[in-house]
C-alpha cells in the first residue's frame, strides 16, 4: 500500500499523467456532440453553417502541433539550461512546474480534438445541430489555447533562467526545512542508541532513501508490540543488505517485510523530506557561479540570502512537542552537516573572492544573532573555518582586513549588526 501511494503520487505529479486527461478530455468533448447537441436552439444551427467547424478545426489541428513542438523544445532547452548554469538537482522542479504542464496538456489535448473533430466530419457522423455543438466546443478550446498561450509567453520569460533556478530550489528547499523543523523526528520519539540485541533490518536495494513513512513503522509497532529504531533518514545513501532499522524484537516476516517497504529507495534524492539536498542543491549553483569561466559573485550572494532564509526557519521555526508515532526512534540532523552542506562548497571555491567571503561572514553572523545553544557552536565554527580559508587565498592586507572585521562582528554577542548587514 505504501509503494502504491508513492507511486500514484508521483504520477499525478508527472507531465504524461496531466497530459494524458487533457487529451482524453479532448477527445471525449469531440464525441460528446451527439449527446448534447439537442442543447443547440434549431435556429441558431442553421445559423452556424456546416463548413465552419471543419476549417477552424484543420487549422487548430495544424497549428497545436507546431505549438507542441515548439513548447517540448522550449521546455528541454531549459533543462539544459538549468544544467549548465544551475544544478542538475534542479531539473526535477522544472520538470514539476505546473505551467509548463498545464501549458503542453492543453495543446495536447487541443490537438486531440481537433484530430477527432477532424474524422467524424470526414465520415459524416454529425448532424447539423451536432456540426454547430462541434463549433461551439472548438470556439471553447480556441479561447482556452489562447488564455494557456499568453500565460505560456510570459512564463517562458523567466523559466529556467538563473533567478527562476535559484527561486525554485530555494522555494523547494524552505518547504522541506520547515516541514524538518516543525518535525525534526518526522513524529517519533528522540533516538537512544538501540540495544545489542536488536534485531536489523536491511535495505531492500542500494541508493538513495527518498521517503520514510513513520506512520507505518508506528502501525508496525503498535500490531507487534515492539519498538523501532530509524537508522537511516530520507537523502541517506544506503547499499544492499546495510540496516535501515531495528527493531526490539523478532516480529512476523510480513512485518519485516512491512517495515523494509516503509523505506522508499531511489536511484536519485528529490527535495520531498530532504533538506539537505536543497542546501546542497544551493551550493552547487553557488559553487558553478565560482568556476573561472563563469565567475558570477553576484549570483552567489544571491545564493547566500536564499540559503540564509532556508537556515532561518530551521532557527526559528517551533517544532511540534507531542510525537505522533512514541514507538518509533529517529536520529536527528546534525546542524553540523546542514551547515557544511549549504556553506563549505561556497568557502572553498568563492576563498580568494572577498566579496563572497565577506558576504559569508555577515550571513552566519545574521544566523548566530538568533541562534540556540544547538545551533551556536556550529554556526561559529563555520565562520572560523571561512575565515581561515580567506587568510591562505586574500593576498590584498586590506581585503582580508574587511574580512576580519565582518567575522568579529559575526562572532560578537549581538551578530552583525544592522548597518554592517546592508548591502
Amino acid at each position: 500500500m505504501v509503494h502504491l501511494m508513492t507511486y500514484v503520487r508521483e504520477s499525478l505529479r508527472g507531465i504524461w499523467f496531466r497530459a494524458t486527461v487533457f487529451t482524453i478530455a479532448g477527445i471525449v468533448l469531440a464525441m460528446s456532440a451527439p449527446l448534447l447537441s439537442g442543447l443547440i436552439p434549431e435556429g441558431l444551427s442553421n445559423a452556424f453553417g456546416n463548413d465552419a467547424a471543419g476549417t477552424l478545426l484543420q487549422i487548430l489541428a495544424s497549428s497545436m502541433l507546431a505549438v507542441t513542438t515548439f513548447s517540448l523544445t522550449t521546455m528541454v532547452s531549459a533543462y539544459s539550461t538549468a544544467t549548465q548554469i544551475g544544478t542538475p538537482r534542479s531539473i526535477q522542479l522544472l520538470i514539476a512546474d505546473r505551467t509548463s504542464q498545464n501549458a503542453l496538456s492543453t495543446y495536447v489535448g487541443a490537438f486531440a480534438f481537433s484530430i477527432v473533430g477532424i474524422i467524424a466530419l470526414s465520415i459524416g457522423v454529425y448532424s447539423d445541430s451536432e456540426r454547430a455543438f462541434l463549433l461551439l466546443g472548438t470556439i471553447l478550446v480556441i479561447a482556452m489555447v489562447l488564455v494557456t498561450l499568453l500565460r505560456w509567453i510570459s512564463f517562458l520569460t523567466i523559466f529556467g533562467r538563473m533567478s527562476d533556478i535559484i527561486d525554485r530550489v530555494g522555494k523547494a528547499s524552505s518547504k522541506a526545512m520547515q516541514e524538518y523543523a516543525s518535525q525534526p523526528l518526522l513524529g517519533g520519539q528522540h533516538w537512544v542508541q538501540p540495544p545489542a540485541s536488536a534485531i536489523p533490518v536491511e535495505g531492500t536495494g542500494s541508493g538513495f532513501i527518498v521517503k520514510v513513512h513513520v506512520a507505518e513503522l508506528q502501525r508496525i509497532a503498535e500490531s507487534e508490540g515492539c519498538q523501532i529504531w530509524v537508522e537511516r533518514r530520507t537523502g541517506s545513501r544506503i547499499f544492499a543488505q546495510h540496516p535501515v532499522a531495528y527493531l526490539s524484537k523478532p516480529v512476523s516476516q510480513e512485518s519485516h517485510q512491512a517495515v523494509q517497504r516503509a523505506f522508499t529507495i531511489a536511484a536519485h534524492r528529490t527535495f520531498e523530506q530532504d533538506p539537505r539536498l536543497g542546501l546542497t542543491s544551493l551550493s552547487e549553483i553557488s559553487s558553478k557561479a565560482l568556476s573561472p569561466g563563469i565567475n558570477d559573485p553576484g549570483t552567489v550572494i544571491e545564493v547566500l540570502a536564499a540559503t540564509h532564509k532556508v537556515l532561518d526557519i530551521a532557527l526559528t521555526a517551533k517544532a511540534t512537542e507531542t510525537p505522533s508515532a512514541p514507538l518509533v526512534h529517529v536520529r536527528q540532523l546534525d546542524p553540523r552537516d546542514l551547515l557544511e552542506d549549504a556553506f563549505r562548497a561556497t568557502s572553498r571555491d568563492g576563498a580568494a573572492n572577498v566579496e563572497v567571503m565577506m558576504r559569508i561572514q555577515k550571513e552566519l553572523g545574521a544566523l548566530i544573532a538568533i541562534a540556540d545553544s544547538s545551533w551556536d557552536e556550529a554556526l561559529k565554527a563555520l565562520a572560523v573555518d571561512s575565515l581561515r580559508r580567506a587568510e591562505l587565498c586574500l593576498e590584498l592586507e586590506e581585503d582580508l582586513r574587511e574580512v576580519r572585521l565582518m567575522h568579529r562582528q559575526a562572532l560578537s554577542s549581538n551578530g552583525i549588526s544592522k548597518d554592517a548587514g546592508q548591502g
